[in-house]
C-alpha cells in the first residue's frame, strides 16, 4: 500500500514536471535555477542556437499550476497538425517551466552578460508589462533578444489557429 501511494505522489509530481508546450513542437525546456532566492532562466544557450540556426526564439512561460497555461497548452496539443509546420519553419521554442508562486520579483532573465530582473528585461524590450508578470506570457525574440513583435498575455492569448499563425509569420 506505501509502495503504490509513493509511486501515485511520484507520477503526480513528474506530471507537473512535464507539463508544458506539447513534444511535438521540440521544446528546448529551461529550468530556472535558484539563485539568492530567486528563479533565474538562461536564454543564452537558445539565442546561440537560433543564431547558429537562423532561426527565432518562441518564448513561452507557462506555470504547471497555471489553468489558463493549461488550456493553450491543450490548445498546441490539439491543433499539432496544423501549427507544428508553422512553428518547424522558422522558430525554436523555448519552453520555461514556472509557478504560481514565482511572482514578478522573483523571476530573472539572462540574454546577455548578466541576469536581469522580470520588470528589467522586460523594460530592455520596450514591454508595457513591466510592473506586473502574467501567466502564459510569450516572447518573440530574434537571436540577438530583439523582440520581433509585442505580444499580448494572460487569458484569452491564442485561441484559435488563425490567430497563432498570423503571431508565427509576425503579421500584426
Amino acid at each position: 500500500m506505501r509502495r503504490r501511494l509513493l509511486l501515485a505522489t511520484l507520477a503526480l509530481a513528474a506530471g507537473g514536471v512535464l507539463a508544458g508546450v506539447p513534444a511535438a513542437y521540440a521544446p528546448l525546456v529551461v529550468q530556472p535555477r535558484t539563485v539568492d532566492g530567486h528563479q533565474e532562466y538562461d536564454l543564452r544557450p537558445a539565442l546561440e542556437r537560433a543564431r547558429r540556426e537562423n532561426r527565432r526564439l518562441y518564448v513561452y512561460l507557462g506555470a504547471h499550476d497555471c489553468a489558463f497555461c493549461k488550456r493553450y497548452e491543450r490548445f498546441l496539443e490539439q491543433h499539432a497538425t496544423e501549427l507544428v509546420p508553422e512553428f518547424a519553419k522558422a522558430w525554436i521554442v523555448v519552453d520555461l517551466r514556472s509557478s504560481l508562486a514565482t511572482h514578478a520579483d522573483k523571476l530573472w532573465l539572462q540574454t546577455g552578460p548578466r541576469p536581469q530582473a522580470y520588470a528589467e528585461f522586460q523594460r530592455a524590450l520596450g514591454d508595457e508589462r513591466a510592473r506586473q508578470l502574467v501567466y502564459p506570457s510569450v516572447w518573440l525574440l530574434d537571436g540577438q533578444a530583439r523582440p520581433l513583435m509585442p505580444m499580448p498575455a494572460g487569458t484569452g492569448t491564442f485561441e484559435t489557429v488563425p490567430e497563432q499563425l498570423e503571431i508565427l509569420r509576425l503579421e500584426q
